[in-house]
């Protein structure tokens, strides 16, 4: 059996701490977060390594060979609990090597002649000085999936014709199908994902198109470690909502502390409203008396 689910990560399982680089007692010390689950994953074996390396023709990354010796794949899960509701928020996945596929280039539909990813691929992205080539649906590039990001879109292992066998890169694809560049090896991959807490579409933060609005809430509340939080500042004021913890997540039964009242005040000076009617009406007799 290859994955079996893990009991609430308190410190008895000290590899699955060293796993998480420890983040789930960050996780667990938050407002209002619950239900921090991890996916107990058997290692991979060697020969399940030397076999996709096989079947697909490509070397795997030392470093992804490994993660996977350590753990045939990862899935972290959390939720947040609002009054009497538990919500899943956070979501950290990284596909076994049994789901770690070649992207569908087939035709998108079974009719004949239809569009392949090829046909809808835009060409007119050209690389820059701070990010290299974007990866190619055509011979030019292999790509598997990493991760399905929730239908979010796909984090994708890239291998690039030309360039050595185990010289590779991780990108973003996203629903539109444009490519984003994320890091140059999967270590540094990983510590991304762990480190923005698997929050709803962080991966939109390294586009240039950003996270959305209801995005950027759960941002402002759970920080990521590495996120830049000045990118939560500026024009999105005008409609994004200040969240306090303290308020959002506290309980019914809470009990409230009266506030100390000040010195009591004569009856006469109690009538707030009816102090100024009795002023005019002094006035207002005292002029015919000036007269």
């Amino acid at each position: 059996m290859e994955e079996t689910p893990s009991p609430p990560l308190g410190g008895n399982k000290p590899h699955l701490e060293k796993l998480t680089l420890g983040i789930t007692r960050i996780l667990e010390s938050s407002p209002g977060v619950t239900e921090v689950t991890i996916i107990e994953k058997a290692p991979a074996e060697r020969h399940m390594i030397s076999s996709w390396e096989q079947k697909n023709n490509c070397m795997m990354p030392e470093d992804m060979k490994n993660f996977y010796l350590m753990t045939n794949g990862f899935h972290m899960t959390w939720s947040v609990k609002l009054d009497e509701h538990v919500i899943p928020l956070g979501n950290m996945a990284i596909n076994s090597i049994s789901k770690l596929t070649e992207l569908n280039q087939s035709s998108m539909y079974s009719l004949p002649n239809a569009p392949t990813l090829a046909d809808l691929e835009d060409d007119t992205y050209e690389a820059s000085e701070d990010q290299p080539e974007k990866p190619h649906f055509d011979s030019r590039s292999v790509i598997f999936e990493l991760d399905p990001c929730n239908g979010n879109g796909k984090v994708c292992l890239v291998y690039k014709t030309g360039k050595p066998a185990q010289d590779t890169e991780i990108w973003f694809l996203d629903r539109a199908l444009y490519w984003h560049f994320l890091t140059d090896t999967f270590t540094a991959y990983y510590r991304l994902l762990i480190t923005h807490l698997g929050l709803p579409q962080w991966q939109y933060a390294f586009t240039g198109y950003g996270i959305s609005p209801q995005a950027k809430q759960w941002f402002s509340l759970y920080k990521p470690i590495t996120y830049n939080t000045d990118l939560l500042t500026g024009e999105t004021d005008s409609f994004m909502n200040k969240l306090d913890p303290s308020k959002v997540f506290k309980t019914k039964n809470k009990t409230v502390i009266p506030k100390k009242k000040g010195p009591v005040q004569p009856a006469g000076g109690q009538k707030g409203p009816s102090a100024p009617t009795a002023s005019k009406a002094s006035s207002s007799s005292a002029n015919p008396i000036r007269k």
